[in-house]
């Protein structure tokens, strides 16, 4: 009964890094952007639907991990 538990609270911890890759990844795309805004102030009115569709995707697989580590504490 331990090591079930035990498997779980590791799972729900592995399950997390996608949190971290999701915070990783926000940083870079924001980044990148504001960059490419500094250098050419024209292009980047072009550029924001693209931003805010990969904030978009990269915050909802952020929470998709959130989700699997909350399924695997409570729900398991």
């Amino acid at each position: 009964m331990e090591l079930a538990a035990a498997a779980k609270y590791i799972g729900a911890g592995l399950a997390t890094f996608g949190l971290a890759g999701a915070a990783l990844a926000l940083g870079n795309l924001f980044g990148q952007y504001f960059a490419g805004a500094f250098r050419n102030p024209a292009a980047a009115e072009a550029q924001r639907g693209t931003l805010v569709l990969g904030f978009a995707l990269t915050e909802a697989l952020g929470i998709f991990s959130l989700l699997i580590a909350l399924l695997l504490l409570f729900a398991v």
